[in-house]
């Protein structure tokens, strides 16, 4: 078939790669604009781009996918199918209809169950402990079209929404082939999702990346694991904010945000069993072990995370 893909992040570039080994002719990507990143603000594209200009494909970057000059050229490319990993824009009904049999996401969830952006890190927060992902043909609704295909992951326990993500977008690259593959072969039939088991995934806000120390430690966990990389989780320390990496429960208790600060590691209470910190960023500094970010601030008795400057 002929196909267009549609992706931006590096978690799409798995699929990319594989459709370009498939049996099909890849004609085109498309591909959110270059973005401004880093201190300096420079313009950087995106890994889907990089791929796809080593590759030789023409490469669409449209503001919107409502711009006429982009409905038009994918008029003219006359795709028979447009896969999509992660685009990071909707599509318009008008653009939707030009492929023969449409556009098909590959989603990082067992559908109808964390439909959104960040399914991934909602499972991880939820404490699922089983994912997948899904091949389904995209409709105006969010991520409600009919399923294609499935495959299923068990989410680890120290996993972080990065390291479930890349896992998911090496085993969902195939899936997506597959799917391909079955639509040309006209024996892959679209199975409506069920009314039950929906769930949603919002992308996750910095308020929502916030550390509740009065929640039981199982939750502290699952929200700083859901948030690494991104937007990574954080508390405050004497009213400035403070980045935290993934924490490992014990079996001590202290008082919900109070610090123990020992020789090797660092101790914070929750409202059952205490967290040791790992890695930690404060503002305007790099990731540092929690032990030697304690040394250089020296923690007083009885100070605690998540206090709001006086």
């Amino acid at each position: 078939m002929r196909l267009i893909f549609a992706g931006t992040p590096q978690v799409a570039v798995p699929s990319l790669r594989a459709l370009l080994d498939s049996d099909h002719e890849v004609v085109a990507v498309v591909t959110r604009p270059d973005a401004r990143v880093g201190r300096g603000r420079c313009l950087e594209p995106s890994p889907v781009k990089v791929v796809a200009e080593e590759a030789g494909l023409e490469v669409l970057t449209p503001d919107s996918p409502k711009d006429p000059d982009f409905v038009a050229r994918i008029t003219e490319l006359a795709p028979d199918c447009c896969p999509v990993v992660a685009y990071g824009a909707l599509l318009p009904a008008e653009v939707l209809d030009i492929p023969v049999h449409g556009w098909v996401n590959l989603h990082f969830s067992l559908l109808p169950a964390w439909r959104g952006a960040a399914p991934a890190q909602r499972a991880l927060m939820a404490g699922d402990e089983i994912t997948g992902a899904s091949t389904f043909v995209i409709e105006t609704g969010l991520d409600t079209g009919p399923v294609l295909g499935t495959m299923t992951e068990r989410i680890r326990p120290d996993d972080t929404s990065g390291t479930l993500l890349d896992r998911l977008a090496d085993a969902g690259a195939p899936l997506l082939v597959a799917t391909m593959d079955g639509l040309a072969g006209g024996d892959l039939e679209p199975q409506p999702q069920p009314s039950d088991g929906v769930s949603h995934a919002p992308k996750i806000t910095v308020d929502d990346a916030r550390v509740e120390w009065a929640h039981p430690a199982l939750a502290v966990d699952r929200l700083v694991r859901g948030c690494t990389p991104a937007p990574g989780a954080w508390t405050t320390f004497r009213g400035e904010r403070l980045k935290l990496g993934p924490v490992t429960i014990t079996d001590e208790a202290l008082p919900a945000g109070t610090i123990d600060a020992r020789k090797r590691e660092v101790l914070v209470g929750t409202a059952d069993r205490a967290v040791r910190l790992g890695d930690v960023t404060p503002l305007g500094k790099r990731p540092m072990p929690a032990s030697d970010w304690a040394r250089g601030v020296r923690i007083g008795d009885g100070e605690q995370l998540g206090e709001e400057s006086a």
